[in-house]
C-alpha cells in the first residue's frame, strides 16, 4: 500500500468525511429513538441512510438479478471490504451477522448495533448459543446477511465458504430458510477497470490497518461496485450443509469472475456439474 497511499485528493477526503459524519450524526439518534420505541420504519431507515452514504463516498452500485422476497432469508455473500456494509445496506433492508469484535469498534460498532446486527464469536468451539440467537431472528421472518467466507478476501477471488456457518439454514425454530448467494465485486474507478494492483485500495484484508486504508480510499474518485443476486435455494433441496455451502460458493465465484472480467451474462449464473438438478429446480421456484 505504500506506493498507492499518495493517490487521491486531500480536498475530496475532507469534503466527503465532513458530509459523511454530519449525515451519520443526524440519522443515528433517529434510528436509536425508533428502536427504543420499536417503530417498524427502523427496518428501512438504514437502507435510506446507506443509499446516501454511497452518493457521499462516490460509490456507484450496479445490481444484477433480483433479491428474493421470501422470508426468512439468509443472503450468503463474499466479503471484500468494510464498504460492503454500505453497498449491501443500500440495496436491502437487512441486518448483518458480524464478528463480535465489530461491536467494540468506534462509530462502526455503533452503526452495526443500530442496524440490529447479530454478533458472533467465531473463536468458541460450541456455536449452539450463537446459532440459536441467529435462528431467533430468522424465526421472526427477518433477512440476514452472512459473509460466508468468515473473513474478508483480496477481492480477486473468494475464499472457501464455511459450511458450519450455514447451520441456521434449517432450525427447529425456523424450519426451512431460503438462502440466496450474492456476489460483490469492485470493478471500476472513474470508469477505468480496477486491476489487481489497485484492488487493495478497496479490499481490506489480512493485517491492513483500517484508518490509513480508509483515508486513502475516501480520497479516490467514483467507484463502481457490481452486486449480483443468484438463484436462491434451501438446505433441504441441496441435501446437506456442505452441499449448500458449495452451491453458494460456486455461484458467488462465477459472479465475481464475471464482474471482474466485464462479461455480461444472465443473473442466474452457469449451471455447475457439482450442483444437483433438484437444487436448481428449487432455486428457480424460490424466485
Amino acid at each position: 500500500m505504500g506506493g498507492v497511499t499518495r493517490l487521491g485528493s486531500p480536498a475530496l477526503r475532507v469534503r466527503r468525511l465532513a458530509i459523511y459524519f454530519a449525515w451519520t450524526v443526524l440519522l443515528m439518534p433517529v434510528q436509536a429513538f425508533g428502536l427504543a420505541l420499536r417503530r417498524p420504519w427502523t427496518a428501512t431507515l438504514p437502507r435510506f441512510y446507506h443509499r446516501w452514504c454511497c452518493r457521499i463516498l462516490g460509490l456507484r452500485v450496479r445490481r444484477i438479478g433480483r433479491p428474493t422476497q421470501a422470508r426468512p432469508v439468509l443472503f450468503a455473500v463474499n466479503h471484500i471490504s468494510y464498504l460492503d456494509i454500505t453497498v449491501l445496506g443500500s440495496l436491502l433492508p437487512v441486518s448483518f451477522i458480524a464478528k463480535r469484535e465489530v461491536a467494540g469498534w468506534p462509530l462502526f460498532g455503533w452503526l452495526a448495533r443500530l442496524q440490529r446486527s447479530v454478533f458472533i464469536d467465531r473463536q468458541v468451539r460450541s456455536t449452539r448459543e450463537q446459532r440459536d440467537s441467529i435462528a431467533d431472528r430468522l424465526a421472526a421472518n427477518e433477512a440476514l446477511i452472512l459473509f460466508a467466507e468468515g473473513t474478508s478476501s483480496d477481492g480477486n477471488r473468494i475464499l472457501p465458504f464455511k459450511s458450519a456457518l450455514f447451520s441456521v439454514a434449517d432450525h427447529r425454530a425456523t424450519g426451512a430458510v431460503t438462502v440466496q448467494p450474492v456476489s460483490i465485486a469492485y470493478t471500476r474507478l472513474d470508469g477505468m477497470p480496477i486491476g489487481r494492483r489497485l484492488r487493495p485500495l478497496f479490499a481490506w484484508y489480512g493485517s491492513m490497518t483500517m484508518a490509513p486504508h480508509l483515508w486513502t480510499m475516501i480520497g479516490l474518485g467514483t467507484v463502481e461496485i457490481v452486486v449480483e443476486f443468484h438463484r436462491p435455494t434451501t438446505l433441504g433441496e441441496c441435501g446437506s450443509r456442505k452441499l449448500l455451502a458449495t452451491y453458494c460458493e460456486e455461484r458467488v465465484a462465477a459472479g465475481l469472475a464475471s464482474a471482474l472480467s466485464g462479461r455480461r451474462r444472465p443473473p442466474s449464473g452457469r449451471r455447475s456439474a457439482n450442483t444437483t438438478a433438484g437444487a436448481d429446480a428449487a432455486a428457480t421456484a424460490a424466485e
